[in-house]
């Protein structure tokens, strides 16, 4: 199964969505900081990481959390809530920057194209969900 991460502190933001990936096959982990979600993606590498911008000054936080093979990571921050300006290589490697609630019909259409990329490039670390080659 596919494991995605939702590190943040607005739990009913982070429980919605967990239940919205349930229901679509994936399996949600929720952490409320940096640190329990490296802890987590230490034990099931996620496909998505989605971190809060809240809880980071740069964004760079970000890329210490390991990612599933083929996996990406988004940032969020909520509707009118400060952004500061993310690095160069944060930038460069964020998939994308949300505003949640809003934007959350893009966010699950972005999951679920990152799922379909790893699977078809064969990256995916889920053999269950893997495109089997024509024959």
């Amino acid at each position: 199964m596919t494991h995605i991460l939702l590190i943040g502190t607005d739990l009913p933001l982070l429980e919605g969505l967990a239940q919205t990936f349930a229901s679509l096959g994936f399996i949600p982990l929720v952490a409320q900081s940096v640190n329990e979600g490296r802890d987590l993606a230490a034990q099931h590498p996620p496909l998505v990481v989605l971190l809060s911008r809240s809880l980071t000054t740069t964004g760079a936080e970000a890329l210490t959390i390991p990612l599933a093979g083929g996996g990406a990571r988004l940032l969020y921050h909520s509707a009118g809530g400060s952004t500061a300006a993310l690095s160069y290589a944060v930038h460069r490697s964020v998939l994308a920057d949300l505003t949640l609630p809003l934007e959350r019909n893009r966010l699950v259409a972005l999951v679920q194209h990152v799922e379909e990329r790893a699977r078809a490039t064969g990256r995916s670390d889920d053999p269950s969900r893997q495109q089997s080659a024509p024959g």
